[in-house]
């Protein structure tokens, strides 16, 4: 007889772990399902986590190596241990994984391993050591996504690659060819330039990270170009040729037509990503994808099957793990019957490359096409004493307010530790603060956050003290 709980998960990554944990916590009877031996799902395993252990400890590296001088420290004879750094990453991703697993077990979540798919609409199959099924009240798909790659360009795993073998490479490129200018193209290509590769980067778009603000790319890019990041914007990929020991890129400028060859040890390609839906049987629910080859689902992450929900990368909406967890909350709750919200317009986007960029609200373009009267506020970080004292000036934090209302629509930011600073402009935004309203709240000095402060008085009267 097949165990039955009232709430059955496939998937364990930010989405689907987080929606066991809240249902188990509302007293939910909750199983969650995991195809891997490790929970997690991308963003633990292959993604969030090894990516941000990547980076910490390649700036460290390159502060050390290029910046530490500046403070008067003598760096002579510095080595690179690329084999110990890899072995600290993979540290990293064990204790965190870990630290699910003991959560699944605190919160009496039943974990089974094994592939689920749809045998009914309220039975799920699990394949792995041994096959069973389970039945549910209410079922949550959580599978997440997995890189998308260009027609005509295979990533045969081995010279042309993805994000996930880019994280465990066992030798560090002497060059790296990224196609894709976007979030995980820079963060990789970041990693891998600041050891010593040499990075080139191919974006069709005319800017860097294209779905942000523009004067966010524009200062990252100018950065990481005087890094030795090598940019060809505006260039359309035509091939992609792996030799045996390197590979060869084409691409052609949407301008004039010209094409460029450029030759490096690995390709990695960076140009997104796409639902992961292989295997789960949807048909056998009644449930169909989308043009996109996402689970269709309605304000309340209902899919037509009105105890289905789908959460995550695999339905419609940005590609990011808070937003998955917050979507896993929504619906341990609903499921409760609770009455839960969630304001899309103020999940922050966040680029962890060096100096970061963070994103919340509307961008300007965005509000001149809704055609938004609106005023805004910018404040540079080399005229903020933090910034200088730590010898991190590079950037601005623009802020976007209501010319009526000076209600606050949208903050963007690149510069030093600025994905942990969004976090102060999302809740001023939750609680529709106005940019005085920011501009009048006592910051300490010298912090980082008073840029934002600065930032909220510039648009407010242009009132900006420290400029």
């Amino acid at each position: 007889m097949s165990k039955e709980f009232d709430v059955i998960i496939i998937g364990s990554g930010p989405g689907g772990y987080v929606c066991a944990i809240r249902a188990a916590q509302l007293g939910l009877k909750t199983a969650l399902i995991e195809k891997y031996s490790t929970l997690g799902g991308t963003c633990l395993n292959v993604g969030c986590i090894p990516s941000k252990a990547w980076l910490d400890s390649s700036e460290k590296y390159y502060e050390l190596v290029h910046n530490f001088k500046d403070h008067g420290i003598n760096t002579k004879g510095i080595e690179l241990d690329f084999p110990k750094m890899k072995e600290r990453v993979k540290a990293v991703v064990s204790d965190t994984c870990n630290g699910v697993s003991f959560l699944m077990k605190k919160n009496k979540v039943e974990v089974f391993n094994g592939v689920g798919s749809f045998v009914d609409e309220h039975t799920i199959s699990i394949k792995g050591d041994k096959e069973e099924t389970i039945k549910g009240n209410n079922i949550v798909i959580a599978t997440g996504s997995k890189p998308a790659s260009l027609p005509g360009v295979e990533i045969d795993k081995k010279r042309v690659i993805s994000s996930t073998e880019a994280l465990t490479l066992n030798e560090l490129p002497k060059s790296m060819v990224v196609i894709g200018g976007g979030v995980i193209g820079l963060e990789m290509g970041s990693v891998f330039m600041r050891l010593g590769c040499k990075v080139s980067v191919v974006e069709y778009a005319d800017s860097c990270i294209p779905a942000m603000d523009k004067d966010m790319g524009k200062n990252l890019q100018k950065v990481l170009k005087k890094e030795g990041m090598e940019f060809y914007m505006g260039h359309g990929v035509t091939t992609v040729k792996a030799l045996k020991n390197s590979v060869k890129v084409t691409a052609k400028a949407k301008k004039d037509e010209s094409e460029v060859t450029i030759d490096a040890d690995y390709c990695l390609v960076a140009v997104g990503r796409k639902p992961f839906t292989d295997g789960l049987g949807l048909d056998k629910a009644g449930l169909e994808l989308d043009e996109r080859g996402r689970v269709g689902t309605d304000e309340h992450m209902r899919s037509k099957k009105s105890h289905i929900y789908a959460i995550g990368d695999v339905t419609k909406g940005v590609m990011l793990a808070h937003k998955a967890e917050e979507e896993g909350m929504y619906v341990a709750e609903l499921i409760a019957g609770q009455k839960p919200h969630i304001d899309y317009n103020l999940v922050p986007g966040v680029v962890y490359t060096w100096p970061e960029v963070a994103s919340v609200g509307k961008t300007e373009q965005e509000l001149k096409d809704a055609k938004v009267d609106f005023k805004v506020g910018s404040f540079p970080f080399k005229a903020s004493g933090r910034a200088r004292a730590s010898n991190e000036s590079d950037g601005l934090i623009k802020v976007l307010a209501d010319k009526k209302t000076d209600e606050i629509l949208g903050v963007h930011m690149v510069g030093p530790r600025c994905a942990d600073l969004i976090a102060e402009a999302v809740l001023a935004m939750e609680f529709r603060a106005s940019a005085e309203d920011v501009a009048r709240t006592c910051h300490a000095h010298p912090t980082y956050t008073e840029s934002f402060k600065e930032a909220c008085l510039a648009a407010t009267e242009n009132r900006a003290l420290h400029i």
